[in-house]
Order: structure tokens, then sequence, then C-alpha cells
């Protein structure tokens, strides 16, 4: 992924409109008591082990419920209009938990900027939030493999008048730009020659189509899938079509998977296999369809690539 970025890691969010369904505010507020009221019923709570490698599978099998950290980003991880935990990220985790002998998943909702932080101080034992991995957040967290690729687009007026179709695009044109906290789009305009401070930050995708529509910004950068869905229903919008951002002069194709500690590595592995079996029998896909994955968006990259090596 990206160079890394002095802002907090990316939130694809990857974490709506007025005109696209519930904000992630609205999203976070709807389930806050949810998440305190499960963490209160959890007997046990996740802490550090002295085992090589950790036993928190284990604990998870024992207690019967995996807490997965989210950020209320349609398509990665959210709660809808029915008050259910669902997005690609918690679907996918449903399926694998299950395989792994720990029956539920219960969602715990942040911000994506909290993400790490809060996996970190145990207030959930994995991020399920689509979130990118990146050379700068494995140095925090470790990671699945990738379970999608992902190219980046932008939320533009309707008609793209200033022809903004990659960063060199809004570097040449002078355009105002915005993105996401956290977003790795940051890092990707800053590599172009766009300047960090002129970069409009804002909390996410329903901010930033509200921007462009406000006539705030020219721009706002963020995953493909998502922008996609975001402007459906906005007379004012449009996405452009998803391109590959430049790193190191090289086009860049990015991943998201889960995060586990460091320390959790045997929670991890015993992941990784069962996330591998879905690809090679190609129930991934049909987990993930739903969301508006397709076959383009289906990887066989690894952590390790993704990580630096």
């Amino acid at each position: 992924m990206a160079p890394p970025h002095r802002t907090p890691p990316r939130g694809i969010s990857d974490q709506r409109s007025r005109t696209a369904g519930p904000t992630r505010r609205s999203l976070l507020a709807g389930v806050a008591a949810l998440g305190a009221l499960g963490a209160a019923g959890c007997s046990r709570v996740a802490t550090a082990s002295d085992v090589e490698g950790g036993d928190l599978l284990d604990r998870l099998k024992a207690q019967g419920v995996a807490r997965l950290g989210i950020a209320g980003e349609i398509p990665f991880g959210y709660i809808d209009k029915n008050g259910e935990l669902t997005g690609e990220a918690p679907e996918l985790a449903k399926v694998i938990f299950k395989r792994l002998g720990v029956d539920r998943v219960q969602p715990v909702p942040t911000e994506f900027g909290s993400l790490i932080p809060g996996l970190a101080s145990q207030q959930f034992d994995v991020v399920a939030a689509g979130m990118y991995i990146n050379p700068e957040r494995c140095q925090q967290v470790i990671f699945s493999d990738p379970d999608y690729q992902m190219l980046d687009a932008y939320i533009v007026r309707k008609g793209n008048p200033l022809g903004l179709r990659n960063y060199k695009d809004v570097v040449e044109k002078k355009a105002k730009f915005a993105t996401g906290t956290g977003y790795a789009e940051i890092a990707y305009a800053v590599e172009h020659g766009y300047k960090e401070d002129d970069i409009l930050i804002v909390p996410d995708q329903v901010a930033g189509l509200n921007a462009v529509e406000s006539g705030r910004v020219d721009v706002f950068a963020g995953t493909a899938l998502t922008l996609r869905e975001v402007v459906k229903k906005s007379s004012k919008a449009e996405a452009t079509e998803a391109f590959a951002p430049l790193v190191d002069g090289k086009p860049h194709v990015d991943g998201g998977g889960f995060a586990f500690r460091p320390d959790e590595t045997n929670l991890r592995d015993a992941f990784n296999v069962e996330l591998q079996k879905l690809k090679k029998s190609g129930e991934l896909l049909r987990i993930l369809k739903p969301f508006g994955f397709t076959e383009n968006e289906m990887t066989d990259l690894t952590a390790k690539e993704l990580c630096g090596g």
C-alpha cells in the first residue's frame, strides 16, 4: 500500500449521506448500547497469554463469542436498518469463526481511526472492518491474508467538469481535494505532490459526498466499491472509473483483511487456513457478492506482500 503517512490508519474504510442511508454517526449510536451490553455479558475478557502464539482462540471457543471491531462503514462492516450486524467482513467472520468452533460474533462499534488502538487495549478480539493492509499498520498489528483487493475512485460533481481521473489530474488542475480520516488516499495524494496541509480531511465517505455536493471541494478520494455505493442516489455527484494509484511510480492495488494483536499468531494462522479454503472453493465470492464485490475484487495477494515482504 502507500508509504507510511502521518495521520491515523485509514478508514476505508473504510467505514452514508442524507440520500444514501444511515450515517456512520447514527450507525454507531444505534449499536453503542448493544456493544456495551454484549461486552458486559462476556464472562471472560481476552488478556495477554504466556502461551506461545497466544491462547485467544481457545478462550473464544470457551466463551462462544468473538468481539469484532467495526467502524460503521458500508459495505465493509456495519449495522443494517434492522439492527443486525452485517457487511463483507462480519459476514466472513461469522463463517470462519463458526468453522473454528466459535458460535457467534458480537459487534463493538468505534471510529475507524480507533480500531487499532481499540484492538491493542482489548476492547475487541479482531478488527473486522475491511482494513487495508500496509507496512505502517503491519508494525502495529498482524493481518490475515486479504479477502479482497481494491482500486481507488473519486466522487466528483456530475459530468466530472474538471476531468479528474487520477492523482496527477488533481495536482495539475489544482483541484480542492478531500479524503477521509486516516485514509490511505492521503499518502497517495502527497506522493503525487499535493500538499498534505491543503487536504480537507472529513470523517468518512458520507461527509465526502456532502463536501462535493456543496462545492466545498472538487473531489473526494476513497475506495472504488464504497464510492460507487454512496453516490447511487445523489443527483449532484458521481463516482469516477476505478484506477490504481501510483506508489513509487508503479500502479498499486490495495488489499483488505482482518487485524489481530501481534501475540495472537495462533488465531491469525487458524483464521488464514479457513480463509484459504473459502477462496479455493469459491465460497468467499458467494459471501462477499451481496456487498458489491465481484471476481475482480478477489485476490491471491498475501499479507506478507502487502506488509512489504
